[in-house]
């Protein structure tokens, strides 16, 4: 044995080079980390888009506010001044010096002061002294240019200045003007959101600081805030902005300071002089707690890649240090120690590039009976012939040759041979069946073993193994005649049948439904007057697109698969339906054999359908009668459960006839046991009446069926002598083509029953 060759079966059973999943596997994590950074970069983007305009939200509402409170203190003073142009005279300065305080109190001005045109001063008390705001004394001031409307200015200090004109009788004649600490705008603008993180003041379109919050430091320099670099977008960007402000517009600035934060700037005009509301929010105030889950979240991807590659890195070198290990349970069958069928694939795979056309054989071997065999000598018997086999077929191998054998499953072997001669394939399948009976090894079974062999012969060695195999399978399933030999050759017609059954077993349900299978009736003519006596239906298949398809190509098929129960109360119901047509039109029924196949007695109580449909249709006793061929005796306990349904038949009133009478050699015996109404004689009977002794078994039979007062019935008849000669010996009917061929049910009523 050439147990090299054995062991190797070719480049198949090398494992994979591992370098190139390790790669396909880096460059998978690489895309993932990929994607993830991108999805992270445009989850930052749109977390960037939400906190610009959010902000833009809080600073024009924060603006709003604020413009709100300077108009509300504009409208309180211009409401006072008013008051003041309705009153003529005052009773005393004092009086309107105590008017001016009770005002202050109520409007929440820190002082309010009343001027006229010469500079005469009337104030209330207060913290401030105008006077030093003015450069003047409190009782008296430089005569002054009164305004036409109302405003606020800022003059430096702690507080700003709103004032507003006094109209008389002639125009503007006195200047009221209240004061306020800068403090409660400050504390209006004072960071309350974001948890004090937003920083906001307010400044003139020069840049300089009007109002600014409790830390002036930020704003006294605008660009000392910005990073003192030359990157031209940011210097752009301030361009923009200081360009914007002188303009009176509105904007956003996003830059990074001198720190290194980045930052947001809001700028919102206030509509109120040409002040604007300054507003520096950090860039992720909103993003920040995003930002930390996101890179969480790489952290935790980078360390299960981490693990993963790892885990990948030890599986491979496992994978690596059980190779060998793994190959074995791959290819090898673990009874024989040989090859298995995924070895004996590879092996031919690895050889068919080579392989020239017409030189290669496949062949599969079945034993027979090795349930049996496992049943007479146990499991551990038939495993030891099974490797018996085996090694007879590896040594019949000419490995030099590149021939092998492999075991498939259970009692299947293949083999390889570089042959393509039927002749010579044959004489070597004898030779090893000759090998494995010589044995006399004493732990082998003491019986002669039949295998079942079939041939494919390799014509493209490019065609796939599997379909060799199933070639070489099929064969096995059909053999030759010549049943000593039990090999046969795969043909093409193999394929086409099994095709063919494949097709009609799929049309079949259809077709029933549809209605495709056609009743005949044969008829049985009474041999005494020449008269109908009987008829046996049979069924034709019409298929819309295949035509008419022979009973010899379906029926076969059908009893294998178990169809055929339903074709047979198919053609039951339309007996039945037939018959009870006659009923309703008043002309006599007739005697109706149908076949019944062996599939029925697998299902017990199968007769009750029968007797329902003919209950439905009103069909009398005595007027059906079943079919039964000798097929269907197949082992002591069928005789038994058939002997049972023809009493139940009985019951039921239902006839029984033995078909094809004397075909086989258990005819006499089965007539011995069955209680059956008729005998239908076998057509090999009627094929050469020549000679005396042919006549003879006939009459005898004719003679025998008398005795025992059953019914005879000769088919297949052609010929008028055969008629006389049936009539002369007393059989009792006839059927054949030498009265009439089969015919569909109307054609048959029309020329038998008017």
């Amino acid at each position: 044995m050439n147990t090299q060759n054995k062991r190797q079966p070719g480049r198949p059973f090398t494992l994979s080079d591992k370098g190139r999943p390790i790669l396909l596997l880096s460059l998978l994590l690489i895309l993932i980390f990929a994607v993830m950074i991108w999805n992270a970069a445009k989850l930052q983007e749109a977390l960037s888009h939400s906190t610009q305009g959010y902000l833009r939200d809080v600073t024009s509402e924060s603006a709003s506010d604020i413009r709100d409170a300077f108009q509300s203190r504009i409208t309180n003073l211009k409401m006072m001044a008013d008051s003041l142009s309705q009153i003529r005279e005052y009773q005393s300065s004092l009086a309107l010096t105590e008017f001016l305080e009770r005002k202050a109190h109520i409007l929440e001005f820190d002082r309010l002061v009343l001027i006229n045109h010469e500079g005469s001063v009337i104030a209330s008390a207060g913290d401030l002294d105008p006077g030093a705001d003015s450069g003047g004394s409190p009782n008296a001031a430089p005569s002054i240019q009164i305004p036409p409307e109302a405003c606020v200015t800022y003059t430096g200090g702690k507080y700003l200045l709103y004032s507003t004109p006094v109209y008389r009788d002639n125009g503007p004649d006195e200047l009221l003007m209240g004061t306020r600490s800068t403090e409660n705008i400050q504390d209006m603008i004072s960071a309350n959101s974001f948890n004090g993180q937003m920083l906001s003041c307010i400044v003139d379109n020069n840049g300089r600081v009007v109002i600014s919050p409790t830390d002036l430091k930020p704003f006294l320099r605008l660009d000392d805030l910005f990073r003192n670099d030359q990157n031209q977008e940011v210097i752009a960007d301030i361009h923009r902005m200081q360009a914007d402000v002188k303009g009176g517009r509105e904007g956003l600035l996003k830059f990074t300071s001198a720190t290194g934060e980045k930052l947001y700037l809001s700028y919102n005009a206030l509509h109120l002089n040409d002040w604007f509301l300054l507003t520096i929010i950090p860039a992720d105030i909103i993003t920040r707690g995003a930002e930390r889950y996101i890179w969480q979240t790489f952290a935790i991807v980078g360390v299960t890649i981490l693990f993963f590659t790892l885990f990948l890195l030890s599986l491979f070198r496992l994978y690596g240090a059980h190779k060998k290990y793994l190959e074995q349970i791959a290819f090898t069958d673990p009874l024989t120690g040989g090859l298995n069928n995924a070895a004996f694939q590879a092996r031919y795979r690895s050889l068919a590039d080579s392989l020239k056309p017409n030189t290669f054989a496949i062949v599969f071997l079945n034993v027979c009976g090795f349930k049996l065999i496992n049943e007479q000598y146990t499991t551990e018997g038939g495993n030891r012939l099974l490797c018996h086999l085996y090694r007879t077929l590896e040594r019949s191998a000419d490995h030099d040759r590149e021939e092998f054998a492999a075991r498939g499953e259970s009692d299947h072997f293949f083999l390889c041979l570089r042959e393509h001669d039927p002749q010579t394939i044959q004489l070597r399948l004898d030779q090893v069946i000759r090998e494995i009976n010589a044995s006399q090894a004493a732990d082998l079974p003491a019986l002669p073993i039949t295998v079942r062999s079939g041939v494919c012969l390799v014509e493209d060695p490019g065609q796939d193994i599997t379909i060799l195999q199933d070639h070489a399978r099929l064969a096995s399933q059909n053999p030759t005649p010549d049943h000593s030999r039990l090999c046969a050759f795969y043909d093409d017609s193999l394929t086409d049948r099994l095709r063919l059954e494949q097709e009609l077993n799929t049309l079949f349900d259809s077709s029933l439904e549809r209605g495709d299978f056609l009743i005949y009736l044969q008829p049985k003519i009474s041999l005494q007057d020449n008269r109908l006596a009987g008829a046996e239906a049979l069924v034709r298949w019409n298929h819309p697109v295949r035509g008419i398809i022979p009973p010899s190509d379906f029926i076969p098929l059908f009893e294998r698969n178990g169809k055929i129960c339903a074709l047979d109360r198919y053609v039951f119901t339309g007996i039945c339906a037939a018959l009870a047509g006659l009923k309703r039109d008043g002309r006599e029924m007739f005697p109706v054999s149908v076949n019944l196949s062996r599939q029925h007695f697998r299902t017990p109580g199968f007769l009750d359908d029968f007797a329902r449909i003919a209950g439905q249709h009103g069909i009398p006793r005595g007027i059906i009668e079943f079919e039964l061929t000798e097929s269907i005796f197949f082992d002591n306990r069928q005789i038994e459960i058939v002997k049972e349904s023809i009493r139940t038949m009985h019951d039921l009133g239902f006839l029984c006839s033995l078909d094809d009478f004397g075909a086989g050699f258990s005819s006499l015996g089965l007539l011995k046991e069955f209680d059956v109404d008729t005998i239908k004689l076998d057509r090999s009977f009627f094929l050469n009446m020549s000679g005396r002794k042919a006549k003879d078994i006939i009459a005898s039979l004719v003679e025998l069926a008398g005795h025992l007062q059953v019914r005879t019935v000769a088919e297949g008849i052609e010929t008028p002598d055969q008629v006389e000669y049936l009539r002369s010996i007393h059989c009792d009917m006839v059927q054949g083509y030498v009265f009439s061929k089969p015919l569909p049910i109307p054609e048959f009523m029309a020329r038998y029953l008017s």
